[in-house]
């Protein structure tokens, strides 16, 4: 018989560790090559900047881990602050790249819900343990904690990713084009009582996209 994964919250202590694991299970995905063309300091700059939504996650969401997986959300019950400093230190950690990550912040933060949710904002799992089962099952308790307390859940992925969302009850939305033919993929998932696409949304600072690696 499988056995289940051991999932515990994340501690402060965690949050270097965490950021190097989600650098790792994102290096090679197209998102990751589309904010960063350059391969020689692509995970040295998606550790860093990683580590401030990291941090920032530790006041304004959760964290949890299996030994190999990480699923990284934000508390949306209302509107939430972007991180300290956020345009100073992503100008110091990503340099010339820094427009790309802006530009990805604004086009998913148009499309996020306006009523109180909860964001995952990334799922991710080491390289050598994909298939494994670690993606699933912080899945598994993402989806049990969302329908204790009937939440409206968002995030945002890849095409290749939708078919483990889905099959955790999440619906595609509206198509996120990016330059060079990128396309994100903005996906919900309703609470147990049922809930519809908003008609409308605003912008704020501060989206990102959960990624591959499940």
């Amino acid at each position: 018989m499988d056995t289940v994964p051991r999932i515990r919250a994340a501690r402060w202590a965690d949050k270097d560790h965490v950021a190097a694991l989600i650098a790792d299970a994102l290096n090679s995905s197209p998102i990751a090559t589309w904010l960063i063309p350059d391969p020689g300091p692509r995970r040295r700059i998606l550790t860093d900047v990683l580590g401030i939504w990291v941090e920032h996650a530790m006041f304004y969401g959760d964290i949890y881990l299996t030994d190999d997986a990480a699923a990284v959300g934000f508390h949306r019950y209302r509107p939430i602050p972007p991180p300290a400093n956020y345009p100073t230190r992503m100008g110091h950690f990503a340099g010339p790249h820094s427009y790309r990550f802006d530009l990805l912040d604004r086009l998913l933060a148009k499309e996020r819900p306006t009523e109180p949710h909860y964001h995952l904002a990334f799922l991710a799992v080491q390289p050598s343990a994909r298939r494994t089962g670690h993606g699933t099952a912080l899945l598994n308790h993402h989806r049990s904690r969302l329908d204790n307390v009937n939440l409206l859940s968002w995030t945002s992925t890849t095409l290749d990713a939708q078919r483990l969302h889905v099959r955790h009850g999440y619906t595609p939305g509206p198509a996120i084009d990016l330059p060079e033919g990128l396309v994100v993929c903005s996906m919900r998932r309703s609470p147990r009582h049922g809930e519809i696409w908003p008609t409308s949304k605003t912008s704020t600072t501060g989206a990102q996209a959960s990624q591959p690696g499940r």
